[in-house]
């Protein structure tokens, strides 16, 4: 048991190298995955049981008990932005009401407002321009939501029909961008510009990721070398400005908002690592989403990288073949390769990394509620990424 413990804890200490600025891929010296079948479950318990030993979280076994400790305090703001997002609905014209409704209505961890309103607590409490901030934040992801699901011709999200599978392609889009129009609509409305230009900048950047990220496909090459820079864009971005903007309406000091802003895109970094193996290793109950979808696409994530990075000359023109030319059943020989090739706990390790940095971010900040709370989410994210692993 000792010897499988120093196995999960190696994940933490031993570097891959820096890619792009980003977060540092840990190299694992597991002799097979092929065993790992058998040992998951252990190796999986005892990383999240390392996490407990070092977390701020009483409840650290399970995780939806430790993401209601997180969110208890900030319920308030986070219903009042639900109610917020709820009345936006009714901004639309009459005839697009039921997809705005279908869009903005769909729950999920509002993992974007809940930085916001953590952040703001690092300073006092969360006030109304807070909330109108996590609103504009929220309508933005639910915009490029609404177009992934259209690229990756998705059916499910957030255990419901998505808008294309419900309304038709050409719905999704056009409301996609109608999304994104409210949202630069209600960042105008701040009595400062510094506001919309930072949300019509960030938008942008996340548009662009996409961009990146679809020119990429299939091209392993190019997605090894800018990953991290993409996920940054794509995902990183959003959990910054939710960071940042809450800092800045709170009148935080330039090195705070610095820290914040290295917070959010150390842990949008994680969540979106952790989400590319929910694809791989997950379950569509689990996720509320089609899996799969990024291989159908060619959407090239990190454990598939790793897999085509380890493998020989022969497999790696196998695995470029099967996402090339991709055929549902590809989907167990791919995971053949990845679990052969050991991509799931250095990914886990990756997560890791991220996450440290995150917390270590935290550090110049005075002791708070908000501080408290942000490092509890690190906790989470680690938490998901355990449980992922024992299935």
């Amino acid at each position: 048991m000792i010897a499988v413990r120093n196995r999960v804890e190696a994940v933490g200490r031993a570097g891959f190298g820096a890619v792009g600025g980003a977060c540092v891929l840990l190299k694992l010296k597991i002799t097979s995955l092929t065993r790992l079948r058998a040992e998951s479950k252990v190796e999986a318990m005892l990383a999240a049981e390392s996490k407990v030993e070092n977390s701020h979280l009483e409840n650290a076994s399970d995780p939806a008990r430790s993401w209601k400790k997180i969110v208890e305090p900030v319920e308030p703001f986070l219903r009042a932005v639900t109610q917020r997002l709820t009345r936006q609905a009714q901004d639309f014209d009459p005839q697009i009401v039921p997809y705005a409704e279908h869009a903005l209505n769909t729950g999920g961890k509002h993992l974007r407002p809940t930085l916001v309103a953590l952040a703001a607590g690092c300073f006092g409490k969360p006030a109304e321009p807070h909330v109108t901030t996590a609103v504009i934040i929220e309508m933005i992801h639910l915009a490029t939501l609404v177009h992934d699901d259209v690229m990756d011709e998705a059916q499910i999200r957030r255990g419901g029909p998505t808008v294309a599978a419900k309304w038709g392609n050409e719905i999704a889009v056009l409301f996609g961008d109608c999304l994104f129009a409210q949202a630069l609509k209600l960042a105008s409305d701040f009595p400062t510009t510094e506001i919309c230009r930072a949300v019509s900048l960030a938008t942008n950047t996340v548009c662009s990721g996409e961009i990146l990220q679809t020119q990429q496909r299939r091209n392993f090459a190019a997605a090894r070398r800018d990953y991290f820079r993409v996920i940054e864009m794509k995902t990183g971005e959003l959990f910054t400005l939710s960071c940042d903007l809450a800092a800045l309406l709170s009148g935080a000091k330039p090195e705070q908002r610095a820290a914040l802003r290295g917070f959010g895109a150390a842990v949008g970094t994680a969540y979106q690592i952790y989400d590319d193996c929910v694809d791989l290793f997950g379950t569509e109950a689990e996720a509320g989403k089609s899996l799969g979808t990024d291989l159908a696409k060619g959407k090239l994530t990190w454990p598939v990288l790793l897999a085509w990075e380890r493998a020989g000359v022969a497999e790696r023109a196998a695995l470029e073949n099967l996402i090339v030319k991709w055929q549902p059943g590809n989907f167990g020989e791919v995971k053949a390769l990845l679990v052969k090739h050991e991509t799931f706990l250095p990914s886990m390790g990756e997560i890791d990394r991220c996450l440290e940095l995150a917390r270590r971010s935290l550090r110049v900040l005075p002791a708070s509620a908000g501080q408290t709370g942000l490092l509890e989410l690190t906790d989470f994210i680690a938490q998901q990424t355990a449980a992922l692993a024992v299935q």
